[in-house]
């Protein structure tokens, strides 16, 4: 399919687009590196009046270094930052996390605000980010307001932005030379969406430590963290099982590493419930676990899947029965 007729504009600056996006006379919609917003028009799920086009405006693709964080601008791509022309101020946590994120061709033109704004429940920023303690920069008609990652993300696919706002810059906090972090998702293939995320950070020079769960609809993640009494944690009423689960507690490397541990089990049991046999065509099966270095833990297949032959009827010829092997 084709998307409807729609009007284009491509401001050149801040003030210009969120005058256009403010018009209630019109619905509008802001593109930046359209990798989501493309398809959704394609197939027409969303039928908009005007296409505000982002990538003109040289402020959203302005990177400042400073002491204590880095300000990356809402346009900045996941190839900017896996390719390290974004400075890496999180001991690898970032540009590891981009190398992950779907095929080169979408991290050359999928941008960081446009994947924080789209609210995908498993996109991998949300998690990383959160996990950090980054926080965004909006700025609309009544000024500018900044608020964490983890609280942008109102639910699945619905940010925390408000008529006329646009989300200008994400502010990412320097890490100790003495940080920690980690970072597992569980994916059918490379490059696919994860079905579970797990990160962690802990940073003793700074005194934080972090876990965040994302990615998962399945279970509800207050519980399943509570049920836990010997991690400590106890996250926000607030957090939902469609929005990332970013935790802070007391931070011991004991208690770090428990932390891992239990965000690893949690992760594998998503992916557990995920990965359950198949039956179709008279057959089971079993989907394959990715071998993306990120994509983690990796669950060893049996030597032979299970397979499920019908009755034959009488007088039917019966035709032998093929067992698959994984690397067949």
């Amino acid at each position: 399919m084709k998307p409807v007729d729609f009007d284009y504009a491509r401001p050149d600056t801040v003030d210009a687009a969120i005058k256009l996006v403010a018009d209630d006379s019109r619905t509008a919609k802001m593109m930046a590196g359209s990798q989501s917003l493309g398809p959704m028009l394609n197939l027409r799920l969303v039928q908009p009046d005007l296409i505000v086009d982002l990538t003109g405006i040289e402020e959203l693709r302005r990177i400042e270094e400073r002491t204590d964080q880095i300000l990356i601008g809402a346009c900045i791509t996941h190839a900017d930052i896996e390719d390290l022309r974004v400075p890496d101020i999180t001991q690898g946590a970032l540009p590891t996390v981009a190398n992950g994120i779907a095929y080169r061709a979408v991290r050359n033109r999928g941008t960081i605000g446009g994947s924080l704004t789209h609210a995908d429940p498993s996109a991998d920023w949300h998690s990383i980010l959160a996990a950090v303690g980054a926080q965004v920069v909006l700025r609309g008609p009544n000024g500018e307001r900044k608020i964490a990652v983890e609280a942008y993300m109102i639910g699945a696919l619905e940010a925390d932005l408000q008529p006329g706002e646009v989300l200008v810059r994400v502010e990412v906090p320097r890490l100790s030379k003495s940080a920690r972090w980690g970072y597992y998702k569980n994916c059918r293939k490379p490059g696919e969406f994860a079905h579970a995320i797990g990160a962690f950070v802990t940073d003793p020079d700074r005194g934080v430590s972090r876990a965040v769960i994302g990615a998962d609809a399945l279970l509800d993640l207050r519980e399943s963290l509570r049920l836990d009494c010997r991690t400590g944690l106890r996250p926000e009423e607030s957090v939902t099982s469609f929005t990332p689960c970013a935790v802070s507690f007391p931070m011991t490397i004991r208690r770090g590493e428990r932390v891992v541990k239990v965000m690893r089990s949690k992760v594998r049991s998503v992916f557990s419930l995920l990965s359950a046999p198949i039956v179709a065509s008279g057959m089971t099966t079993r989907p394959r676990t990715a071998r993306h270095p990120i994509c983690q833990p990796k669950v060893q297949a049996p030597d032979r899947y299970p397979v499920h032959v019908p009755a034959a009827p009488k007088n039917a010829t019966v035709k032998p029965v093929i067992r698959l092997s994984p690397k067949e």
